[in-house]
């Protein structure tokens, strides 16, 4: 038995085994791996790749396992399951530095950032892992006050395709560290995160049901609103279809929003604030909460019990024109979702050559989810998705964490060519045999 074997021994799920199931499944997919690896140390997760690499195994890489097209597990080959690796560390109270085991989930990142008053702008939903999200850039509901998670990233531990572990930042292999910030997992295994956390005790959260009886005008007041909104404001507009079953009542979309402002805030400078939002429709309820931004995370609710095809765009310009294809497509023939989620603020001062996530430039981020039949062809899919086509002509860019196809169209839309061709580079440095591809993957 080799060296790699018997690090791994005591790691190592196989079908029928306690816990296999759990790792195998994502949520959104159920996969059949030949192995499962749930390392509790770097040097397992070492022992692993030179395993699966010997023997010619697919290898997914796996933390919170919630994206949309089940790249966290498959048939065959190897689930790297990351949960054990999930430490929330202190490294420097001064400095805030914080590292983040990449199998933790942002639920746990907050719970443990919460007695510090400090928080780490993050994704949505508690039990979204840290590794998955922040690799592919990292919104959440302080984007506009503090960017993306990889900017507030200084640095991470990957273990490479060749067994090696190496420390990437702005010092250590800088191009590497390039690359992780919106590449995705393409480059290795990212064992661990390096942040600076934000300042952040209370937030001001909320959500709105307004009355949808002129769509293009109230996604016009929407935008309007947000062009002048402080930039501790982040907002979602929610369009949802008319759903089987729901009573009747009028069309409603619904507001969603997050006012991370400075501690100690009155009550008039709050609504000052949010007060342009209730001005953009007719508000048939509404609830806003003083709470803790741990309590903001909340928990995924299961899959629904359809088939949801997913994309998204980002649009440098949500104008009059995008607005009413954005309209268009919620109109269609199949039941449609649309989220339109506001940037800007501290995500679009980062040059676009700093990291691997590019269009910087973008005023919002439109994804829509399209619902069709357990049943449906890709020929059907594809039909269907006709409308959603001038609306991604809209956009100049695609956020690979939302995006529920992996194709090289796909890949050419989240990355400009210059951006795409250093991608490749870096690929070819760490990665020549692409060992690590159950991704968006990028080729060498």
């Amino acid at each position: 038995m080799t060296t790699y074997e018997t690090d791994l021994a005591a790691e190592v799920l196989r079908p029928g085994d306690d816990g296999y199931d759990e790792s195998a499944r994502t949520f959104f997919t159920t996969g059949a791996p030949a192995v499962v690896v749930r390392p509790r140390a770097p040097g397992v997760v070492a022992a692993a790749v030179a395993h699966a690499a010997e023997r010619g195994l697919s290898v997914s890489v796996r933390s919170g396992a919630h994206g949309f097209l089940g790249h966290a597990t498959n048939n065959g080959g190897m689930v790297i399951d990351l949960r054990h690796l999930d430490g929330v560390e202190v490294l420097d109270r001064d400095r805030r530095l914080v590292r983040v085991g990449a199998g933790a989930t942002w639920g746990k990142v907050a719970e443990a950032l919460d007695p510090f008053d400090w928080g780490l702008t993050s994704g949505d939903t508690a039990g979204v892992g840290v590794g998955g999200l922040t690799l592919g850039g990292g919104m959440g509901w302080m984007l506009r006050k503090h960017g993306l998670a990889i900017d507030n990233l200084v640095g991470a531990r990957v273990v490479t395709a060749d067994g090696r572990l190496l420390t990437a930042s702005a010092e250590e292999n800088p191009q590497l560290f390039w690359a992780i910030r919106g590449g995705g997992g393409n480059f290795g295994v990212v064992v661990d995160l390096d942040f600076v956390a934000q300042e952040v005790g209370t937030v001001h959260f909320g959500t709105a049901t307004v009355q949808l009886d002129d769509p293009p005008g109230l996604i016009a007041r929407w935008r309007d609103a947000m062009r002048t909104a402080p930039e501790e404001l982040t907002t979602t507009l929610v369009l949802m279809p008319p759903m089987p079953g729901a009573p009747a009542g009028p069309a409603a979309a619904q507001l969603l929003f997050c006012y991370a402002g400075e501690p100690g805030l009155t009550a008039e400078e709050v609504d000052e604030a949010l007060d342009p939002l209730f001005s953009i429709g007719t508000v048939l309820e509404a609830e806003i909460t003083e709470r803790r931004y741990r309590d903001v995370l909340e928990e995924a609710h299961e899959p629904p019990p359809f088939r949801m095809v997913p994309r998204n765009t980002l649009v440098p310009r949500l104008d009059d024109d995008a607005i009413a294809a954005v309209t268009a497509f919620h109109a269609s023939e199949a039941p449609t979702m649309v989220a339109i989620r506001s940037l800007g603020g501290a995500f679009g001062r980062v040059p676009e050559q700093e990291t691997a996530f590019a269009h910087r430039d973008a005023e919002a981020m439109v994804f829509g989810g399209l619902i069709v039949p357990p049943t449906a062809t890709d020929a059907e899919v594809e039909a269907a998705l006709a409308p959603w086509r001038a609306v991604a002509a809209h956009g100049t860019g695609t956020y690979l964490n939302f995006q529920g196809s992996a194709t090289d169209e796909d890949l050419r839309t989240a990355y400009p060519p210059a951006h795409l061709t250093r991608l490749r580079a870096i690929k070819r440095a760490y990665d020549p045999g692409n060992l690590f591809r159950r991704n968006h993957n990028i080729a060498p």
